[in-house]
C-alpha cells in the first residue's frame, strides 16, 4: 500500500520561529528504526535539504545518531541525524543573481540574495518548492519540483530505503532548465553511538592512507584528534570544535568510512556510489561528522543518480 502526499509551503523566512509540527514517518525493522521528517516538519530553514530529513537512527533500540548542538533553546533550527546539502559553497546560480533576486537550494527552493557572498548560515529568506511524498512499509521517496529561475530549474527525488541492519539513500537529479547545474551534495552524518562522547572510545577508519600534508584545513586547537595511517583516534573528549578539510588530498579514493564505538561495542559505516570529490569531516564533544562530497556538472535534460549505503552492525 503507498500513501502520497503533496506539500505546497508558503513563503517563509530562515528567522521566523519554529512551530512545533509532528509530520515524522517511521521505518523500522526488527534491529533498525528511522525516524524521517517531511518536507512542512520541524527544520524549515535555508541549509540542509528538506526532502527526508533524517533526524533520529536506532540500532537494537540504541541511538546512532546525534545533533548538531546541545543545549540550544530552538532545537529544530539545527541538524540532525542525516541531514545532507547541497551547494555549501556554490548555490545553483547564486554568482550571477542580482541582490534581493532569488536563486535556488536544491531540496529546499528558491532563497533571496543578500550580499555578494554566499554564507549557509545566513538568514535567508525562503520561497519553498513543490514537495511530494510517497509512503511504503520499507521505503519512503520524496520529490521535489523546483520553479525556474534565470534558465535555472531541476527535478529531485530521494528515496530512503529500509535494509536488515541499515538504510540507503538514493538520489535522482534532473537538470529541467536550460543551463548547467553545477553545485556538490555530501550528507553531514551528525553521529554520536548510544550518546556517548567522542573520546577514547571511538575509532574512525577509512579504506585509503591519510596523508594530513595534503589537507585544506586543520582546525585542531587542543590536539585531541590523532590521525593515523588510515584512522583517526582521540587523546580524550574535545571540548572545542575540530575540523579537516579534504581528507583524501585530491586522490582517487573509495567513498566509504567507518566508525566504531569500543566500549558500546556498535559501530557504523557509510558507502557512496561515487568517486568522492573531497572528504571533510567536523566534530565537537557530542558528535562526529565525516562528510562524502559528490560533484554535480548537469547538462540541460541530463539526470545523475547516486546513492548512500549506511550499514550499522555489533563488533565481535
Amino acid at each position: 500500500m503507498q500513501l502520497l502526499f503533496i506539500f505546497l509551503l508558503p513563503m517563509l523566512s530562515f528567522c521566523q520561529p519554529q512551530k512545533k509540527t509532528e509530520m515524522t514517518h517511521i521505518l523500522k525493522n526488527d534491529l533498525v528504526e528511522i525516524h524521517i521528517d517531511l518536507p512542512g516538519g520541524n527544520y524549515q530553514l535555508a541549509r540542509f535539504d528538506w526532502t527526508g530529513k533524517i533526524t533520529l537512527v536506532k540500532f537494537k533500540n540504541n541511538e546512532v545518531s546525534g545533533v548538531e548542538k546541545m543545549d540550544v533553546e530552538n532545537y529544530n533550527n539545527y541538524g540532525k541525524g542525516f541531514y545532507n546539502e547541497f551547494g555549501i559553497d556554490a548555490p545553483v546560480g547564486f554568482d550571477e543573481t542580482d541582490d534581493g533576486a532569488w536563486f535556488h537550494k536544491i531540496g529546499i527552493g528558491l532563497l533571496k540574495k543578500e550580499g555578494e557572498q554566499y554564507v549557509f548560515s545566513n538568514n535567508y529568506e525562503i520561497r519553498p518548492a513543490e514537495f511530494s511524498v510517497t509512503a511504503e512499509a520499507d521505503k519512503l521517496t520524496i520529490a521535489c519540483t523546483s520553479d525556474k529561475i534565470n534558465g535555472y530549474a531541476y527535478f529531485l527525488k530521494k528515496e530512503i530505503a529500509l535494509l536488515d541492519s541499515g538504510f540507503e539513500i538514493r538520489y535522482n537529479l534532473h537538470n529541467t532548465g536550460e543551463k548547467i547545474i553545477s553545485t556538490n551534495e555530501y550528507c553531514h552524518n551528525f553521529l554520536a553511538i548510544n550518546k556517548e562522547y567522542i573520546g577514547r572510545d571511538y575509532i574512525l577508519r577509512f579504506p585509503f592512507q591519510i596523508k594530513p600534508e595534503l589537507f585544506w584545513a586543520t582546525v585542531n586547537p587542543e590536539e585531541k584528534v590523532e590521525i593515523g595511517t588510515n584512522e583517526i583516534t582521540f587523546s580524550g573528549t574535545p571540548e572545542e570544535q575540530f575540523f579537516f578539510a579534504n581528507l583524501s588530498g585530491n586522490e582517487n579514493v573509495e567513498a566509504k568510512w567507518e566508525l566504531i564505538n569500543t566500549k558500546s561495542k556498535t559501530g557504523i559505516s557509510e558507502k557512496g556510489s561515487f568517486s568522492p570529490s573531497k572528504i571533510n569531516l567536523w566534530g565537537w564533544k557530542h558528535v562526529i561528522s565525516p562528510e562524502l562530497f559528490f560533484d554535480i556538472n548537469l547538462q540541460p535534460g541530463q539526470s545523475v543518480e547516486w546513492s548512500r549505503t549506511y550499514h550499522v552492525f555489533e563488533l565481535d
